[in-house]
């Protein structure tokens, strides 16, 4: 077996914190799109989508090290929101907490001198910086435009295709 038993375990945790946002995103996704910010909604689908992808490179990792994937129960996502900039909080909030857990991943596979899987770790630590600043801009471009001005972020959207 090419991964420790701790590693394996709080994988399957991050397995399971993935879950939990690829729902989380879903429903704001949902949430976008019943109030007819199309883009908006497009564009968390996508997020929800990259992060079930997330979840299921964890899950491959643990079988192709010849670990055991045990995905813990996920917690049911938010459902209402007080405005837009709230979801945009909370989703950055969320991506800086991942980022924390794939950095505490790393540690254990520093600590354990894994280097398999510290450079399998890396792409997660690359992608998170890139998740944080999308975030951060989203947020930037939502508080400028406040809440009666979001057709803005919209039209942000549609230019950045």
């Amino acid at each position: 077996m090419l991964i420790s038993k701790r590693l394996n375990d709080a994988i399957n945790a991050e397995i399971g914190r993935e879950l939990e946002a690829s729902n989380q995103y879903l429903n704001m996704a949902a949430y976008f799109d019943g109030q007819a910010f199309k883009k908006l909604a497009e564009m968390f689908f996508k997020q929800s989508e990259e992060e079930r992808a997330h979840a299921l490179k964890f899950v491959n990792y643990i079988l192709d090290t010849g670990g055991e994937v045990k995905i813990p129960a996920i917690a049911a996502p938010i459902t209402e929101f007080k405005t837009v900039e709230d979801i945009f909080i909370k989703a950055l909030d969320w991506e800086k907490m991942v980022t924390k857990y794939i950095f505490g991943l790393m540690d254990i596979a520093v600590e354990e001198k894994d280097y398999i899987a510290q450079q399998y770790l890396n792409w997660f630590t690359n992608e998170q910086m890139e998740e944080e600043k999308s975030m951060e801009t989203l947020l930037t471009i939502c508080r400028r435009a406040g809440e009666r001005n979001l057709i803005m972020l919209e039209a942000y959207l549609s230019h950045d295709d």
